[in-house]
Formats: C-alpha cells, sequence, structure tokens
C-alpha cells in the first residue's frame, strides 16, 4: 500500500524543448499558453537578433546557443539532449495551445499518462476559417517518453523517429504564424543541392513543395514525377503530390495532366473528398454539369476515413461540395435540389453571407409570390 501511495505522489514530468530565431511576436504567446503545464522549458537560440531571448527569459532560465548549420534536425536533438524530465514535448514557436487543449493537456498528464506509453500524438489545426472552424489538420508525434532518445531525422520538414507504444490523443496545439522566412528552406534545399547531396523520396517531395510555393511549377513539377518515380513515398504523400501536381498543372492551364494526376490519386487510396471536389470545379469550369454534380456528390457521400496522419481538407468533407451543388442545380433549374444542398451547407457555415444570399434568390423560384 505504502509503495502505491508513493507512485500516487510522483506525477509525470515533462520537459518542453523549442528551437527558435526571431520569434519576438509569437513566442511570448506560445510559452504563455503552456505555463504551468510543463515542468522544464528549454529554449535553443539559432542566432536571434531581436528580443526572443529577452521573452523567452520571462519564462525560463534554460536558454541556450546552437551554431546555425542548416540542419533542423540537428538543432531538436541538440534541444532534445537537454532536457532532464520524463517526457518531452516539441513545439514551434508559432504554435499555441487554445484554452481547451491545455485542459485536455493537463488531464492527460494527470490521469492519462503512464510510463509504458513511448509517444504521444496530438492533432495539429493547420488551419481556421472566419468561423474559428479548423479547416486543415494533421497528426503529429508530440510528446514523447525521454529515455527512448528518439531523434529527428532531415535537415528541412524534419520528422521525429519513434516506436513503441503510441497513445493517441484528441489534444490539438495550433498553429498560428504572424509571417515566416519564405526563402529559408528553398535555400537551405539548393545549397544541398549544390553541395551535391542525395535526396532522399522524402527530400524530393518536400524540395517540389518549397518550389510549388514560390510559384516556381515546372521545377516542382520535375521533382514531385521524381519524388513518385521512387515508387518509395509514404502514401499520404504520394496523394499528397498528386494534388499538388494537379495545382501545377493547373497554374500552367494543362487540363489534361491535371486530369491525369487527380485520377492517379485513386491508385494510392479511395477516392478523397477533396480529389472528388476538385474534378467537380473542373467540369463545373467546363459547364459540363452532370459530371460536375457526379463529383461533387461523390464528395459528399462518401464515408468519413479512420484517423489518418496525412493532411485533412474539412472544407471538402463538409460544406463546399454542398454550397457547390447549390451552384450546379441552380443552373439546371432544379432550384428545390440547390435549396437543399444550400442548407446543407448552412448546418456547417450559418452565418456565411453566400448562403444568405442563395437563399433569399433561391426562394424565389420554390415559394410563388417571394420576390428576390
Amino acid at each position: 500500500m505504502e509503495g502505491a501511495k508513493e507512485a500516487l505522489q510522483s506525477p509525470i514530468l515533462i520537459s518542453l524543448c523549442m528551437i527558435v530565431k526571431n520569434e519576438e511576436k509569437v513566442l511570448g504567446r506560445c510559452l504563455e499558453s503552456v505555463a504551468g503545464i510543463v515542468d522544464e522549458i528549454i529554449i535553443v537560440d539559432t542566432g536571434s537578433t531581436d528580443c526572443t531571448k529577452e521573452i523567452a527569459s520571462q519564462f525560463t532560465e534554460c536558454i541556450h546557443h546552437f551554431q546555425w548549420i542548416n540542419d533542423f534536425a540537428a538543432a531538436r536533438n541538440f534541444a532534445f539532449s537537454l532536457a532532464t524530465k520524463d517526457y518531452i514535448l516539441w513545439l514551434d514557436a508559432d504554435d499555441i495551445l487554445l484554452p481547451e487543449d491545455r485542459n485536455k493537456f493537463l488531464h492527460l498528464k494527470q490521469v492519462q499518462l503512464t510510463p509504458d506509453i513511448d509517444t504521444v500524438t496530438m492533432l495539429y489545426n493547420l488551419s481556421r476559417d472566419q468561423y474559428g472552424k479548423v479547416t486543415s489538420q494533421l497528426r503529429r508525434n508530440r510528446l514523447v517518453k525521454r529515455s527512448n532518445n528518439f531523434q529527428w531525422v532531415g535537415a528541412v520538414h524534419e520528422y521525429l523517429a519513434v516506436a513503441g507504444r503510441a497513445f493517441h490523443s484528441d489534444i490539438a496545439v495550433t498553429h498560428s504564424p504572424l509571417e515566416h522566412d519564405a526563402d529559408r528552406n528553398l535555400h537551405i534545399y539548393e545549397q544541398r543541392q549544390k553541395n551535391g547531396e542525395t535526396f532522399s523520396p522524402r527530400d524530393l517531395y518536400y524540395f517540389a513543395n518549397e518550389l510549388l510555393d514560390h510559384q516556381l511549377y515546372n521545377r516542382a513539377i520535375e521533382y514531385y514525377q521524381r519524388f513518385l518515380a521512387t515508387k518509395q513515398g509514404w502514401i499520404e504523400d504520394n496523394i499528397g503530390a498528386c494534388g499538388k501536381l494537379a495545382d501545377c498543372f493547373y497554374h500552367l492551364s494543362d487540363s489534361e495532366n491535371q486530369l491525369k494526376y487527380i485520377f492517379t490519386s485513386f491508385t494510392y487510396d479511395t477516392p478523397r473528398a477533396d480529389f472528388c471536389c476538385r474534378l467537380g470545379f473542373h467540369f463545373l469550369q467546363a459547364n459540363q454539369l452532370p459530371q460536375a454534380i457526379f463529383w461533387y456528390k461523390t464528395a459528399t457521400q462518401l464515408e468519413q476515413p479512420a484517423e489518418t496522419w496525412g493532411l485533412v481538407n474539412y472544407s471538402c468533407r463538409t460544406w463546399l461540395p454542398h454550397l457547390q451543388l447549390c451552384v450546379c442545380y441552380s443552373r439546371i433549374g432544379k432550384y428545390q435540389l440547390a435549396y437543399e444542398h444550400n442548407e446543407q451547407a448552412a448546418k456547417y457555415m450559418p452565418d456565411d453571407p453566400r448562403i444568405a444570399h442563395n437563399r433569399k434568390f433561391l426562394q424565389s423560384f420554390i415559394e410563388p409570390g417571394t420576390s428576390n
């Protein structure tokens, strides 16, 4: 009995490890959001010239310097090596825990987290709409047992290589950037390329992403195609590459190859809602309304997939296909159906002005005597 009491009196302790550089605009917000729920804060600065270190000093004395070598994994591994508590949490400076997720985190720490758990995954909210609803989300290993000495891998778009027992929590970390160095990652990849480094399939994919973000569409296409040709990519990255190739060809006004890669995504898994909406949009633009209706309806009828680590586009799973079906049915004079789909969209975004506009317009057709 004494042993049981002692165990209850020995809570699991958590270190927060972060790497930062010139984050004065967001770091305080991040650290304030986790104050009181972690037991140690370790800040590794990679060369700040603003007030980042002064802000960090308001929350911790554990501030260290790491000479930047264009390698995010190296910096994160150094930060992890400084941790002294049972588990390590990692965040970026423009991440926050919202109040609801702070409470969930405390519950995890006090009740759910047991020493046999090697890693805890958490949701990562990448974007929200004007109503605060999450529009895109994925899952990441976020909290790991320190004694396992898990390592970060990859100079850019690094990932934490973990093993063992995982606990999949419903805690969400919310990404809330104000600004970022848009050229940094591209420059790192290009320097690695000049140095003659061989890119892994993952490198090819993320290098292509950087090229796409910089609107270098033809170069992006080359590296997405090289990535897919390796046949070694993670399935979610394969599907992502197909979507991004479709985007590239859309910007280049090449509808044939745009369609090719939308359909190629179906070879990796059953159709995803966002690809069905891509097809719906393609046919809507071409005024091929029966085809557009088919694909938008398909998006609304897909079963929600089991929990996935890939990027989830909630708009295409919820309101967007219904709003587009409203447009399609209205164009062919099926106003009652258009109205019904507009109301379906309204369940997800009731205050959107497009919903109110459509409702007023359609009522004039389905309710005699109502004016436009």
